[in-house]
Formats: C-alpha cells, structure tokens, sequence
C-alpha cells in the first residue's frame, strides 16, 4: 500500500463529507438497498480490531415496523431525522465475542484474556465496536452514501427491543442515506495539527 487515495476519494470519505441530522430535510426521499448496506460492512469487516476480536453487530432499521418500534427509545430531538433517513444502523458489541477467538485469532489461546473478566469484556467490547462502527462509516461513504452518526437514545430501550436475551448491547446509531446539501449548516472548526498533535 503505497499509492495513496486520489484527491476525489478524500474528499469523498473525509474532506468535503459532512454529518446529516437535525431534521427531517436532511434527507433525500432515495431508499438505500439491501447490496449497498451488505457492500459497507463486507469493507468495514477488514478493519482492524484487537485479536481479531470483531465485536461489531449491526442491525440496519429500515421497514416501517423496525422504525416504529426504534422510535420509542430515541430522544424527542432525533426522532424526526432518524424516522427520515432511509436506514439507521443500530451499531452494537458482542459481550460473547471472545468465544469465537479460537475461529478468529489462531495465533494463541486468547479466551483466558477475557472469560471471567467483565471489565477487560466491557473495554474491549466498546473500544472495538466503535473503531468498527467508524469503519463502516467510511465504508458508507466510499460507497456514495451519506451518515449522520448520533447517540441521543436509551442504550437500555434498545437493548430491550432488537437484543433482548442475547449478550449484544448497543453502541451508537448511524442514520444513513443521501443527504439533502440544502440541509446542511456550515461547516464548524476542526482543531489544525499543531493544536491536536505532537511529533515526539
């Protein structure tokens, strides 16, 4: 990997994409297909996670029942813009993901890494469900689709609903679609490199 992304990639993924959200404008009436959503994660899927852990499940809420039954655990402000969007991905940890280990991290033994210890479960379920979750936002976007990624819901409603009886629990949603430019505010300040970074 040496060639770098061509400047219309970049700015596709990151420079002049923006977050979609606040109302029910900020999205174009255009479904979002079934290929489309399978295409994003079979990208996301090859980001790296810690021991090839893979804790991301995802549940894509796109029928009109599925929204209905997501509506009751939103905040009132994220109602109208997630009811809007085309789909909203419910992005979630596996708490069990350490008992696939053996089919996913053939290197070494590393289910004693977490059996019986709730707390490296917990951290490690999250951290990696959420740099996942990023991925597949990028991988959405690769892919032409727009994201408006939110929390500004009951982790616990949602649990409830969509993983009941399982040892999933809820992360962060990404409301997903094609985004209405005419929506959109301008863009706010990113911190410049000499204000977030050192090189040491």
């Amino acid at each position: 990997m040496t060639t770098p992304l061509n400047d219309l990639a970049l700015d596709r993924i990151f420079r002049t994409a923006r977050t979609y959200r606040r109302s029910a404008d900020a999205w174009l009436d255009t479904p979002v297909s079934d290929d489309l959503l399978r295409q994003a994660y079979d990208l996301a899927k090859f980001g790296p996670t810690s021991a090839n852990c893979q804790p991301l499940r995802v549940v894509f809420v796109r029928s009109p029942a599925a929204k209905e039954k997501l509506r009751s655990a939103l905040s009132a402000s994220n109602v109208e813009q997630s009811m809007a969007a085309p789909a909203t991905a419910i992005i979630a940890a596996d708490h069990a993901f350490y008992r696939h280990l053996p089919r996913l991290y053939t290197e070494e033994n590393a289910v004693p890494w977490f059996e019986g210890k709730p707390d490296a479960i917990a951290a490690t379920a999250f951290r990696n469900s959420s740099l996942q979750g990023a991925y597949l936002i990028i991988a959405l976007r690769a892919l032409g689709l727009d994201c408006g990624p939110m929390s500004g819901f009951s982790n616990v409603k949602v649990d409830e609903l969509f993983f009941s009886g399982t040892e999933i629990k809820s992360n962060f949603l990404i409301n997903i679609g094609y985004g209405n430019p005419e929506s959109l505010r301008p863009r706010e300040q990113r911190f410049a490199f000499e204000e977030a970074c050192q090189i040491l």
